[in-house]
């Protein structure tokens, strides 16, 4: 496979080798990211933004690349997060496929894709990545971390790995841990991948490209990444016409092909989808998320799972803190982000929960701007 690079993409060099946490090293790898606006004198406006599992580091339309980016209603002159003010970096997730090092890069030691012979990933991998990106950029602290959906759990990584890093946290629909439901929807994702023929352990190339399991996977994220409310008022039990229920069907002879408006949604997307995203990359992100658990940092006795993850919380040195949630969102939770603020402010963080009403779901955050764009605009301008 290919990687798929936005143009105005830059570059870091991380350090060679680069050690990960579950063992092995990377050589000559890279990380990916974008920047919007200017770093004052002092250095202390600059903003880090931690993306979620699928985007790449073009948040916004910029100078290297004026198209519009996944996050174009929050980022940008005079928006939420005003680049008249902060300088602002995004970075592409170490793993992926969007210009990061990941298993669809070349192996230097073989000259070939890593595919399954890349180290085993895990959050916190991309949390370093991160903050190696950060000091290269001759940053020493950073006004604010912001993490969206895997990178809320990789900013509380990159917190509590790098002690004094930031002066803030933004955590939206994020979390300390993965829940057992996550996990099981996220394993039978990898599961479709993997049952795909195509996928052939790995080693697959254009030609050969498992389509059917991708499209599966990415069929069930999208599912969990909205709400029922949402796919009640949105589609209802509206049927597809004849000639649409024609078109969108991949079998004229299937009788069980395409009949709701839903359905053939679900079908578009993944369609679109399928052919922008490394599998391999996917099943290593996908997992590096379900074996994400801070508790891991708690000192030892540890009592209660949930304790243990408080404790951990509570070791994050950060002055100001916001957990934002929606109450629709089965994937990550209200209750994750309220632990998030609750540890934080044991830590002794000024540290705030803000659950909205939302009928959007997990994804809320992509998409439900005058919700989402007044909280952050109010968390960073009293910053």
């Amino acid at each position: 496979m290919t990687e798929f690079i936005p143009p105005g993409t830059r570059w870091l060099d991380l350090p060679s080798p680069f050690a990960m946490k579950r063992g092995g090293s990377l050589h000559g790898a890279r990380l990916a990211y974008e920047t919007w606006g200017q770093l004052d004198p002092a250095r202390g406006n600059a903003i880090l933004i931690l993306p979620g599992l699928s985007p790449d580091a073009h948040a916004a339309a910029n100078t290297g690349n004026p198209e519009p980016g996944w996050w174009e209603a929050m980022l940008g002159p005079g928006k939420p997060i005003d680049t008249d003010r902060w300088f602002v970096v995004c970075v592409n997730s170490l793993g992926s496929c969007k210009g990061s090092t990941g298993p669809a890069s070349i192996d230097p030691a073989s000259g070939a894709p890593y595919r399954l012979d890349f180290p085993e990933l895990s959050i916190e991998d991309g949390a370093d990545a991160a903050f190696h990106l950060v000091r290269a950029l001759g940053i020493e602290r950073l006004a604010c971390v912001i993490g969206n959906s895997m990178g809320g759990m990789s900013a509380l990584a990159y917190l509590l790995r790098h002690p004094g890093s930031a002066r803030a946290h933004l955590n939206i629909s994020g979390a300390a841990h993965a829940l057992p439901f996550s996990i099981a929807i996220r394993s039978l994702q990898r599961e479709a991948i993997r049952l795909d023929p195509q996928w052939n352990n790995g080693d697959y190339d254009d030609a050969h490209y498992p389509e059917s399991g991708m499209r599966m996977a990415r069929k069930l994220g999208v599912i969990t990444y909205r709400s029922a409310l949402e796919w009640d008022g949105r589609f209802g039990r509206v049927r597809l016409d004849q000639s649409r229920q024609e078109h969108d069907r991949r079998d004229d002879e299937d009788p069980f092909g395409l009949e709701f408006e839903v359905e053939s949604y679900l079908e578009g997307h993944a369609r679109r989808f399928v052919r922008r995203f490394d599998p391999n990359c996917y099943l290593y992100l996908s997992r590096s998320m379900d074996w994400f658990d801070l508790a891991e940092y708690c000192d030892a006795p540890c009592g209660d799972r949930g304790g243990d993850v408080l404790q951990a919380l509570a070791k994050i040195r950060v002055d100001k803190a916001l957990a934002i949630g929606v109450s629709t969102d089965i994937l990550f939770p209200l209750q994750q982000q309220e632990q998030v603020a609750d540890g934080l402010r044991a830590g002794g963080a000024d540290a705030s929960f803000l659950p909205l009403d939302s009928p959007q779901g997990h994804d809320a955050f992509l998409v439900d701007f005058a919700r989402f764009g007044p909280a952050v605009r109010g968390f960073l301008d009293a910053l």
